[in-house]
């Protein structure tokens, strides 16, 4: 389907011929032989400079209609199918803390960073929920929005190449990773809410404790699934840093009505996924969203060409 994204742009057509007829004349007197139409036959008539004239007259005509063609946004309604939705927004929430630097998992048959991992697997489990808005924060010290709420989950999903340790500090701000979450969906009026909150260490920074964010969560009515990854944790940790707080977890996944699950390695990362992917509500359509095709720039294009040889035969004739 045709249309003009500024059609009252065509009122401009006109202007160039409303100034030559009201605008005064600058003034300039010319002059010109007129010769008899016998003798005008009998020396070949024709004119080269009037038909110059009468040629980037014509030129100039075009250039301008092309340039308000081009200024009225011409475009075209490309055809596109309702879009699946679940009526839910999942807040995907991970750790990007120090810890997640450890070699202790497993991808393809070889050795692989924890946060290498959770990359592959949560990329994995985002393409596959079409229909939900999915968002993206990474915490640490720091909580950052990677990715607002958005269907287009392979956006969302690669999105994730950009996560790096340091990124936004090295400490465990679990607290302040749900309660910027929960910010996020409050902003959002989805019939479901829901996070998936990722965690291999100890709330170690920021100012929102664990539980108390988890209570808000429950008041907002927000469901939150947690997933405890790594291999120890803290009764198993005899003094070691290098633990994860199953117990906070867990409490927060109860308080919310949601599922905590205990991972320690790829396959138990995998499989936490694909339970909380079971987690589907009734599908509906969406209204499509029209996609337009830009045709502006072709009768732009028409209009410098044109202005181009209108400016090179008044060279030649100069």
């Amino acid at each position: 389907m045709w249309q003009f994204a500024a059609p009252l742009v065509f009122l401009l057509l006109p202007l160039p011929f409303l100034a030559a007829r009201f605008l005064p004349a600058d003034g300039r007197v010319g002059g010109a032989l007129k010769v008899p139409g016998a003798i005008a036959a009998s020396h070949g008539a024709a004119d080269p400079a009037s038909a110059a004239t009468s040629g980037g007259r014509i030129l100039a005509w075009i250039a301008w209609i092309a340039l308000v063609v081009a200024l009225a946004g011409p475009r075209i309604v490309l055809p596109v199918s309702a879009l699946p939705t679940t009526g839910r927004d999942l807040m995907v929430t991970l750790d990007l803390s120090g810890s997640m630097e450890r070699t202790d998992f497993f991808l393809d048959g070889k050795t692989a960073r924890r946060l290498d991992a959770m990359k592959d697997v949560a990329a994995k489990f985002i393409r596959g929920r079409a229909g939900d808005r999915v968002g993206l924060i990474a915490y640490a010290d720091l909580t950052y929005v990677v990715s607002p709420p958005s269907y287009d989950v392979e956006a969302v999903a690669k999105a994730l190449d950009g996560f790096a340790i340091g990124l936004v500090g090295r400490s465990t701000a679990i607290g302040d990773g749900l309660g910027l979450a929960l910010r996020r969906l409050s902003q959002t009026d989805a019939k479901s809410r829901v996070v998936l909150l990722l965690s291999d260490g100890v709330n170690n920074a920021g100012v929102s404790a664990p539980r108390d964010v988890a209570n808000l969560a429950k008041e907002m009515n927000v469901r939150v699934h947690t997933i405890a990854m790594g291999p120890r944790d803290i009764p198993e940790g005899d003094g070691n840093p290098d633990v994860v707080d199953v117990a906070t977890l867990k409490d927060i996944a109860a308080i919310t009505g949601g599922q905590a699950f205990r991972v320690k390695t790829t396959e138990d990362l995998r499989a936490a996924m694909t339970a909380i992917d079971e987690v589907e509500p009734t599908r509906s359509l969406a209204p499509p969203a029209p996609i337009w095709r830009e045709l502006w720039p072709w009768p732009a294009a028409l209009a410098f060409f044109a202005v181009a040889a209108t400016v090179l035969i008044r060279s030649r004739n100069g």
